[in-house]
């Protein structure tokens, strides 16, 4: 019988202890947004970098697929001088700043310009 009160007991701390922790990272989690708001400027500008910070990646992840999973256009480059892929359908493409591939014509692919 006493182990089974103890076991009760430390039961209950046990979810007493859970449920403290949930209440506190919540009432945290609002804090950190009110900040955010009271900062306003600050708050958007970090939000505007993270964005930037995000495509950035994202561009350079795409970047990495590309010149593993398809061709590079050899001695050929885009309209800005950017690397031309080759998909396994035979399209030509770039990838922007943003991440995305962009599908060229034959007339938007150039000849490479020396350095």
């Amino acid at each position: 019988m006493k182990t089974m009160k103890k076991l009760q007991v430390m039961l209950f701390a046990a979810a007493v202890a859970v449920s403290g922790s949930l209440i506190a990272t919540s009432s945290y989690a609002q804090g950190v947004d009110s900040a955010i708001r009271k900062v306003g400027h600050a708050g958007k500008k970090v939000g505007q970098t993270g964005k930037k910070v995000g495509q950035k990646t994202a561009s350079v992840a795409v970047k990495g697929a590309s010149k593993v999973a398809d061709k590079t256009y050899k001695g050929k480059e885009g309209p800005n001088g950017e690397t031309v892929y080759i998909d396994k359908k035979d399209r030509k493409y770039i990838v922007n700043d943003k991440g995305r591939k962009i599908y060229l014509d034959e007339s938007d692919i150039r000849d490479k310009q020396p350095d």
